[in-house]
């Protein structure tokens, strides 16, 4: 389908920056598992999860997108940067590594 061509090439773009934010988001995610390990600070933390999802649901309703679907999108997301936090604690803390207090 030829006519497609020219939307495809834009969501295909679109995508890429996207996929571009996600690794940079978990990068940060990284950086955070390091500092809650150094500073005692659980992986989960009820309140920030829902402050972030409900945050992402306003801003999406704002800019006429369905605050369900991002509320879904990023469910999915604070789950596995969750999940990666505590991998990333259990790593360092298997490995011995000390605790270096950051505040």
């Amino acid at each position: 389908m030829e006519v497609m061509k020219p939307y495809r090439r834009r969501i295909d773009t679109l995508d890429d920056k996207i996929i571009d934010l996600l690794v940079e988001r978990i990068g940060i995610i990284r950086e955070v598992g390091h500092f809650k390990y150094d500073n005692d600070i659980p992986a989960v933390l009820p309140d920030r999860v829902i402050e972030v999802r409900e945050r992402a649901a306003e801003r999406a309703a704002l800019k006429g997108l369905d605050p369900e679907l991002v509320r879904q999108l990023y469910s999915i997301i604070i789950n596995y940067s969750c999940n990666l936090e505590e991998e990333i604690k259990a790593d360092l803390a298997r490995s011995g590594r000390q605790k270096i207090a950051s505040f």
